[in-house]
């Protein structure tokens, strides 16, 4: 299997992905206290979505990727 197949599939498989779960979760640590022996900290947890149209196009890019034949 060449690059080009194995690149054409992970775009494949990443715009199946963005359009079933519509984005992924990711903590990010905003506030941090320390006194002393004593340490507190705030974590948020942000959503990054991924639109639809994203995730279309990642499939069709990967679709047209894996149906293109390069002449070497």
């Amino acid at each position: 299997m060449n690059i080009q197949k194995i690149v054409a599939i992970a775009l494949i498989v990443a715009g199946a992905f963005g359009l079933a779960y519509g984005g992924f979760d990711y903590t990010k640590e905003t506030h941090k206290a320390e006194i002393g022996s004593l340490t507190m900290s705030v974590d948020e947890t942000e959503r990054f979505n991924v639109p639809v149209w994203g995730g279309i196009g990642l499939i069709l890019a990967g679709g047209l990727l894996l149906a293109w034949r390069w002449k070497t």
